[in-house]
């Protein structure tokens, strides 16, 4: 029997390098990293698959929690020797065979008075054709990468590493990439690598508000399936905690600028582990190590070393690795100018620059001379093409490739799917009754687990953030504030209608620019949103509902304290039924803005444009609402844009909520003469004047006799269309409009692949 400690923090690690996973009755204590190069460099047999260890660690939990720091209890568990030790999985090999990608490029304009009429970059990782104006990125790249070992690539920078991910990740369309990539000599379809793997980019892209054991824990609600239960995926984030070293960070909050997080070597963790939850064939890592110390890097190489022996292929980039992480490494793949200058396993450095003619010197780090040299030649007169030829003609030599080898050894790739998914890969939530690759589900969970899961999470992100919702709510209040003292209590004058008129008007204009704020919302989602799409984490549209349902408690609270601050205030009519139809007008007219600039968001990808579009389109839309000129008298050519305006219809529905009543009057016969040159004079006059308008109209006309209702005013202003509910649903419609056209630009603009 052994045992297996499963509460162990990363200033070691849970594995001993020179044993088997699990061996005899030895009990696998904490050992400190090891400090040298000095590192085994393969188990005796397979590690157990992270599905492996939770299908008996789901069984042994007991729902206690710690007391010092409320973390579910880790308990040593008793692994007989003959359940871990089981039929080697079938293998799976990827291989890839003649990539060459090429992009089109714009020439440099050059000044008359320059020196270089044609600029030229030597860092370039490319070669510029000048005649077809293209830039070769991927030189004819072949390889192959293994389950159980570490692919990396090298190369200094802008030499094609993050390119030859993309080609093998399928993040290239395919009308641009010219080669073969294979998995178990059958072509990956798109779907199926979606499915059996997972990228980590070269960028955390996290929550900041959320914990790690959040950001892990949500990230199982989305890979892995409805069936598994809610044990189990606590369970199993648990152990992915543990087996990345993240225990002692578990409960600490990702954390940005303005809030203090997770360390950096920590938060590249987290980064890998949200991708990993569902134990992918394939693992691919743009730069896993990029801006991490020489610790944390090492670190994050261990344990995709333990995700590698686990049976998943690893494909990595690599700008420089040290010597402890080069002994980490299984296959090396060295790239200049998208061409491969070296292709092998560490070990063979020393012998291949050898018989080049460039020996290593034995104190040398092997890469950093290999870097080195490769720059030193890419900016000699020959450039690196003897050493291209001479890499060629060693590797037919050393390492000559089968062609039988490059299909699976008597197994189909459905086989090896199936086999692994029996074995605990739990990829895309497929589980042991799989019958088959094919009938593994696109997405993990249903349309409304996504839609439920997303919600928490964002609510939940937004919760932690209130200063933004302050400092929305503040700006709602001062704005009301305004607005309730400059038109304080108005009359019913020629002069009070004039006023309500404007305050209508900028009060519905300004609801649509308070929307502006939920402008970079989106904006600093979007990366998040493309990573996990990409993979088929969840759909499109669950994302647009979420994003719609978690706006709508924020816009309800803004609405009432804009209605509540200006309604009895300014002194507008209907009582408590007019107030009821002022908020829900506000309402809609909030959902619609926010909408219409959720969907500019989707279309625009830079802030400061954004606002820029969203400030100038929000400015017609008042011009065309129908106060400053009326629907009569706007051009036919434009007359469009005054239907199709956002402000129009709110703008009616509150100007009939204030004038519509036909009893009430706004004009009587001894302010008729109001704001012309007549107002001024006496009452006397004033009378006299009426009696004399009476005798000629024929109509008899005193100073109290109604002249204009609030009927007539909506019929001046051209507001005679659509009743003040129906000017409601118009405007919650747009909002719909707006979330569906922001559906679409998801679905166009999200393809997350080059050209």
């Amino acid at each position: 029997m052994s045992r297996v400690v499963s509460d162990a923090d990363f200033s070691g690690t849970r594995y001993v390098d020179n044993l088997s996973f699990f061996d005899g009755r030895q009990t696998l204590e904490v050992e400190d990293l090891p400090r040298s190069g000095g590192l085994s460099r393969r188990m005796d047999g397979p590690s157990p698959t992270l599905g492996e260890l939770l299908k008996r660690v789901g069984d042994t939990r007991d729902g206690t929690e710690r007391e010092e720091d409320n973390t579910p209890t880790h308990r040593v568990l008793e692994l007989s020797e003959s359940s871990l030790i089981g039929q080697r999985p079938l293998p799976f090999v990827l291989s890839f065979t003649n990539l060459t990608y090429s992009v089109k490029t714009r020439r440099k304009l050059a000044l008359p008075f320059s020196k270089n009429r044609l600029a030229t970059d030597t860092d370039s990782a490319e070669t510029l054709s000048k005649s077809s104006r293209t830039k070769t990125l991927l030189d004819n790249i072949s390889g192959e990468a293994k389950d159980g070992e570490i692919l990396a690539v090298l190369g200094a920078s802008g030499s094609g590493k993050s390119t030859l991910i993309d080609a093998l990740a399928n993040r290239i369309a395919k009308g641009s990439l010219k080669g073969t990539v294979t998995l178990n000599g059958e072509v990956l379809q798109s779907r199926m690598l979606k499915v059996i793997s997972a990228y980590v980019m070269q960028d955390d892209l996290l929550y900041p508000m959320l914990t790690v054991e959040e950001t892990l824990m949500f990230s199982a609600e989305f890979r892995l399936p409805r069936s598994l239960s809610k044990t189990k995926k606590k369970a199993r984030v648990q152990a992915l905690i543990d087996q990345l070293g993240l225990r002692r960070a578990a409960r600490t909050i990702i954390g940005d600028e303005g809030h203090r997080g997770v360390s950096g070597g920590e938060r590249r963790r987290v980064s890998i582990g949200i991708d990993i939850i569902h134990d992918p064939i394939i693992l691919f890592l743009d730069e896993p190590t990029s801006g991490l110390d020489s610790t944390s890097a090492f670190m994050v190489v261990k344990v995709l070393q333990r995700i590698a022996q686990s049976g998943s292929i690893v494909i990595m980039s690599v700008h420089q690795p040290s010597y402890r992480i080069l002994g980490l490494l299984d296959r090396l793949i060295f790239l200049s100018r998208g061409q491969t200058v070296y292709s092998g396993p560490p070990s063979s450095l020393p012998l291949f620059f050898e018989e080049f003619g460039h020996p290593i010197p034995e104190k040398d780090n092997r890469t950093e001379f290999a870097l080195d040299l490769i720059r030193e030649l890419e900016g000699s007169s020959g450039g690196t093409k003897r050493l291209v030829e001479f890499n060629k003609s060693w590797e037919g030599t050393k390492f000559p490739r089968n062609p039988l080898s490059e299909k699976s050894p008597g197994y189909s790739l459905k086989d090896a799917i199936s086999a692994s998914i029996s074995r605990g890969k739990l990829v895309s939530g497929a589980t042991s009754d799989t019958e088959s690759a094919s009938s593994v589900p696109t997405f993990a969970n249903p349309f409304w687990i996504e839609m439920m899961v997303l919600t928490k999470r964002s609510a939940t992100n937004t919760r932690r953030m209130p200063e933004l919702f302050g400092i929305r709510l503040g700006a709602v209040l001062v704005t009301g504030f305004i607005l309730a003292t400059i038109f304080w209590r108005l009359d019913n004058s020629p002069k009070g209608v004039q006023e309500r008129l404007g305050f209508f008007a900028f009060a519905m204009s300004t609801t649509f620019y308070t929307c502006a704020d939920a402008l970079p919302v989106f904006l600093q989602e979007r990366d998040i949103f493309m990573r996990e799409t990409a993979y088929n984490a969840y759909r499109r549209s669950s994302y647009v509902l979420s994003n719609s349902i978690v706006s709508i408690p924020a816009l309800i609270f803004l609405s009432f304290a804009f209605a509540a601050t200006t309604f009895w205030a300014v002194g507008l009519s209907g009582g408590i039924s007019g107030f009821i139809f002022f908020f829900f007008i506000i309402l809609a007219s909030f959902w619609a803005g926010s909408s219409f600039v959720t969907f500019l968001s989707g279309v625009v990808s830079h802030v400061m444009l954004g606002y820029t579009v969203v400030v100038a389109i929000l400015a017609y839309f008042l011009l065309f609402s129908g106060f400053f000129i009326n629907r009569d008298r706007i051009p036919p050519y434009w007359i469009w844009f005054h239907y199709i305006s956002l402000v129009k219809y709110p703008y009616e529905g509150v100007m009939q909520n204030e004038f519509g009543d036909p009893t009430k009057c706004f004009v009587t016969g001894a302010q008729i003469f109001d704001n012309t040159p007549l107002g001024n004079v006496g009452p006397a006059m004033k009378t006299t004047l009426l009696k004399t308008l009476s005798r000629s109209l024929g109509v008899n006309i005193t100073s109290t006799t109604c002249v204009t209702t609030g009927v007539d005013i909506l019929k001046q202003q051209g507001i005679t269309d659509l009743s003040k509910w129906s000017c409601v649903w118009v405007t919650v419609a747009f909002g719909f409009l707006f979330r569906i056209l922001f559906y679409f630009s998801l679905l166009i603009g999200s393809k997350n692949k080059r050209r």
